[in-house]
């Protein structure tokens, strides 16, 4: 039943009494959570700039405590009176989280959805870092899966004591936040009718553990690739694959070897060492996975050189640099504190049987691996994958992986599932090519019209496009 303060929104009620509904809602009771604050917003606060709301928001702030050393907090924006558009959007997070990711709020909250985030329970600025994990296994359970669902219960509770249930619920989520896409889907299938995983992280063990290989590999003598060598690298991959484009427009059909850029006399940015070529086509190549011992898939060619890509992530470091200090830092941070639980950890001494230790008593929290969708199918469940095929944090073919997974486990998924794999977009976004597109709507035009996307056309802001098919 709606409260009389949601029915007098739905009627067009004065600011005053909008703001009394919202205020009203930390009278809400939650189970093990509580509502520790509610107001009437314009603006919202994204950490880089303010920005004016097309309407006036209840925003609420609830914290919830499933366990004595649990911690998470979460936030619910609903758009006011008609503003809402009656559904309800669930955002997933990055890293390893430790804020809400107000960002990915607001472009839901500019559609008119009701929206949730979390911070998957536990506080950090820097999303890369694990030291909250170190000797709390609870808050790693609260971050593998557990706040992602309390953040749906209580964010609809709180959401039906205000305005009622929504009509649609969709999430949508990249990187982590595509292992929470996934996981939910997999673990919680009745409570979404719309799913997005954009660059799932869904075999976070296996993945970041041999991460962690790679790197160390990458830090031996004569090994270190510079950031001031990328631009050659780009060059080539671009000169073999890019088909006169700015990008890698058909990355299955792409042969680049590294080796074409081997120093011939004295080294320079323009040329590669021996040990660099090594490295080079390491991270190209993969390496084996110690837990499966079949190929752990690497990087594609075409994008190394741009703002955000092999040298933002770790790839490509300076001579003398930390691991720890780069975005090779998610690899160490998983193995300092969640593996070895040592914080002076040097990855150096990282082994194979690490990796697999690190796998064998995190698997079932933080993996997102089961290839049975089969429950979220039967609910009438949607669920769209994307992948940028010139991601430099998660290998684009572990996704692919994924879908060959769940063909196997299911035979045709185009019924309720549909995987788009973009030439020349980075990590969840961005890049040298045209990559935007709008993943929310395409999801809406699936759940609510039936529209099942067999293409997309992505699109960039210099007017470029191109058009990505479902695989």
């Amino acid at each position: 039943m709606r409260t009389l303060g949601a029915l007098l929104l739905l009627q067009g009620a004065s600011p005053a009494v909008a703001e009394t509904a919202c205020a009203g809602l930390t009278g809400v009771a939650l189970d093990k959570a509580r509502v520790t604050g509610a107001e009437v917003i314009t603006s919202l606060d994204l950490g880089s700039r303010v920005v004016p709301l097309a309407a006036p928001a209840c925003r609420v702030l609830i914290t919830a405590t499933p366990t004595a050393d649990s911690d998470i907090r979460i936030a619910l924006v609903v758009p006011q009176g008609a503003a809402w558009n009656g559904k309800f959007a669930q955002v997933g997070n990055g890293g390893f989280a430790g804020k809400i990711l107000w960002g990915s709020v607001y472009q839901q909250l500019a559609k008119g959805y009701a929206v949730a985030a979390t911070d998957n329970g536990h506080q950090d600025d820097d999303g890369a870092s694990a030291k909250w994990a170190l000797g709390h296994p609870e808050k790693v359970v609260d971050f593998g899966w557990r706040a992602v669902k309390l953040t749906t219960d209580h964010a609809q509770a709180v959401l039906a004591a205000h305005r009622g249930a929504p009509a649609k619920r969709y999430f949508i989520g990249c990187s982590d936040g595509g292992r929470e896409a996934l996981m939910t889907a997999q673990r919680f299938p009745q409570d979404f009718d719309g799913i997005v995983a954009g660059a799932p992280a869904w075999p976070w063990t296996r993945m970041v553990g041999t991460g962690a290989l790679v790197v160390k590999q990458s830090l031996l003598p004569g090994r270190v690739l510079p950031p001031a060598k990328l631009p050659a690298l780009q060059a080539a991959a671009l000169k073999a694959c890019g088909e006169g484009q700015s990008y890698v427009p058909n990355p299955r059909a792409c042969r680049f070897d590294p080796g074409v850029l081997a120093c011939a006399g004295a080294e320079s940015d323009a040329c590669l060492t021996p040990g660099q070529v090594t490295t080079a086509r390491m991270i190209y190549a993969g390496i084996t996975d110690p837990v499966t011992g079949k190929p752990s898939p690497g990087l594609m060619p075409g994008a190394e050189a741009l703002p955000g890509s092999w040298a933002y992530w770790g790839r490509a470091i300076e001579p003398g640099d930390r691991a720890d200090a780069t975005s090779a830092g998610f690899p160490w941070n998983y193995m300092a504190y969640l593996v070895r639980e040592d914080p002076t950890l040097d990855l150096a001494s990282v082994t194979e049987a690490d990796v697999r230790a690190g796998f064998k008593r995190w698997r079932g929290t933080l993996d997102a691996e089961s290839a049975d969708l089969s429950a979220f199918k039967a609910r009438g469940g949607k669920l769209i994958g994307f992948h940028g095929w010139t991601d430099p944090a998660i290998p684009p073919l572990l996704t692919r992986q994924y879908f060959d997974m769940l063909a196997a486990s299911m035979g045709d998924y185009s019924d309720f599932a549909r995987l788009f794999m973009v030439p020349g977009m980075l990590h969840c976004t961005g890049g040298d090519a045209p990559v935007g597109v709008d993943w929310t709507a395409l999801l809406e035009a699936w759940v609510e019209r039936g529209d099942a996307p067999a293409a997309v056309t992505a699109r960039g802001g210099d007017g470029r496009s191109q058009v990505v098919r479902a695989e």
